[in-house]
């Protein structure tokens, strides 16, 4: 088992920045590849971006790129997503997931955090 924690969600202004934040406990953090997806109401549910276990692969979703930067820390078991120049369109809740696919779509992860809301605000 895996357990996720994210945190680092508010509101901010579009043009603001925000980092979430996902701690994990449990199996070995390292040997898992990581990825952050957003659900929007009334929108199906988005790969944003994934990071490969060692860290040295990523995946970032087209509306993000540029703009988002996921990263991981393997000393202190935890995947961070910067977010900047965040735009009202990027209003959702935020998971974190362990075991995705680091490619588009995100395959099926084997764990979820709870989630934390991003409210962009124009």
């Amino acid at each position: 088992q895996v357990q996720l924690v994210e945190s680092g969600g508010g509101l901010v202004p579009a043009g603001g920045s925000l980092r979430l934040s996902c701690a994990a406990s449990g199996r070995t953090f390292s040997a898992y590849s990581m990825g952050w997806f957003r659900h929007a109401p009334g929108k199906e549910r988005e790969f944003v971006a994934g990071i490969s276990a060692s860290g040295g692969r990523t995946y970032y979703t087209e509306s993000v790129k540029g703009r988002f930067t996921i990263s991981r820390d393997n000393a202190v078991d935890t995947v961070y997503l910067q977010m900047n120049s965040l735009k009202p369109e990027d209003t959702a809740v935020y998971y974190c997931a362990a075991n995705v696919l680091v490619a588009s779509g995100g395959g099926r992860p084997d764990y979820w955090g709870q989630g934390t809301q991003v409210t962009v605000s124009s």
